[in-house]
């Protein structure tokens, strides 16, 4: 699938707060904690519990929301396929929907079980 300039503005706009509930919801009903979807976003982002709290409080977009994020040096280890697309194929232009796709992955891999250790990537030495 091809992205757009118009899909990366409408996932820019798009308010964290209220997507953060949909991918809990997902998560429990797969059996994992909320603690465990804060982790992987703390790990990908930065953001400690606070900040992720103030994040939602505000209602912030996601535009703002990777703005404000420090990316994990290991995310470029992100790769595979969701929504249909390609995360290593999603041109540099559209980094925020990148972000996005990254960080769905991230939490598609919780839901399906995948153990903590393999989700937060490690360098192989």
């Amino acid at each position: 699938m091809k992205i757009t300039a118009e899909k990366n503005e409408q996932v820019a706009n798009m308010v964290f707060a209220s997507i953060y509930p949909l991918y809990l919801n997902r998560l429990e009903k797969n059996g994992r904690t909320k603690q465990e979807l804060d982790q992987v976003i703390n790990w990908f982002t930065g953001f400690d519990q606070n900040a992720l709290q103030a994040l939602i409080d505000e209602k912030a977009t996601f535009k703002t929301f990777f703005q404000k994020a420090t990316l994990h040096p290991n995310a470029h280890m992100i790769k595979g396929v969701v929504c249909g697309y390609r995360i290593e194929e999603i041109a540099d232009e559209f980094e925020l929907y990148k972000q996005c796709r990254q960080m769905e992955k991230l939490i598609d891999e919780l839901a399906r079980g995948r153990k903590m250790e393999k989700i937060l990537r490690e360098e192989k030495l």
